[in-house]
């Protein structure tokens, strides 16, 4: 009786995980452009679910009708801790508008354990990062079913501080996926000393990263890395909520990045 209990209770877990899919996969929002910027994009929020994880994926994706879809690259945007995947609508709208298929992933979602606040942090933060590689490993993957016309061959990875070091991570566990890097002052993780990826990493005013993230001059000539200092950027600037000026730099920086790719 005890197992048959436990059977049923197990099916009623399964298929209410089931329900849940079903109604999560087809949670899908087109939202209105809110300024001139917007016009012309596509914009819609979707929730994947990784069902070996159990986990739900909130992403929100953008696509300019001005590209052909065969012609799109993929771009995925791993905000920084405590933000959201909307909180980075400029880079996100200038990269649609100039090749791209944007994919923001939400990585922290109701219920996940906060990042410690004691120990080191490339030790303690690291199954956070890790959880959020394989949030983008699953996206790509379930992007190539849903979306072939994508060319795959130019995945670009965009993150700002703790969604850079995920970023960077991403690229050093999985090279062969990524064409480019673009690191808004990640400081935790270290950049990668080898050619490919090709890496542009955007440095604030304020905050410095740990030994050992940035390489040294002779490392970042040999890898062909850019690094930009931003002299009146500070890390919590490098956001939607950034001044004008400040969003306009980055972006600038992030199109010569681009170029130097094609």
């Amino acid at each position: 009786m005890v197992r048959d209990t436990c059977i049923i209770v197990s099916l009623m877990r399964a298929l209410k995980f089931l329900v849940m899919s079903l109604a999560l996969s087809l949670c899908v929002q087109t939202l209105r452009a809110q300024d001139g910027q917007n016009r012309g994009i596509r914009i819609e929020s979707l929730v994947l679910l990784d069902a070996s994880r159990g986990r739900s994926i909130p992403l929100t994706t953008y696509a300019a009708s001005s590209t052909p879809a065969r012609r799109r690259g993929l771009a995925i945007l791993s905000h920084g801790y405590g933000g959201k995947n909307t909180d980075y609508g400029f880079i996100a709208n200038y990269l649609a508008t100039h090749g791209y298929f944007v994919a923001s992933v939400q990585h922290e979602i109701p219920g996940d354990e906060p990042l410690p606040s004691t120990g080191v942090p490339y030790e303690v933060r690291m199954p956070s990062w890790e959880r959020g590689v394989q949030n983008i490993l699953f996206v790509i993957n379930t992007l190539k079913a849903s979306h072939p016309e994508v060319d795959y061959a130019r995945v670009l990875l965009v993150g700002h501080s703790h969604g850079g070091d995920t970023s960077m991570l991403f690229a050093r566990e999985h090279a062969s996926l990524v064409h480019g890097v673009v690191s808004l002052d990640n400081r935790r993780m270290p950049l990668p000393r080898t050619p490919q990826p090709r890496v542009l990493t955007l440095r604030s005013s304020d905050q410095p990263a740990d030994a050992g993230v940035i390489p040294s001059p002779a490392e970042l000539a040999k890898s062909g890395t850019t690094l930009v200092r931003l002299a009146t950027t500070r890390h919590d600037d490098m956001w939607d909520g950034g001044t004008d000026e400040q969003k306009a730099e980055i972006l600038r920086h992030i199109d010569a990045f681009l170029r130097q790719q094609q």
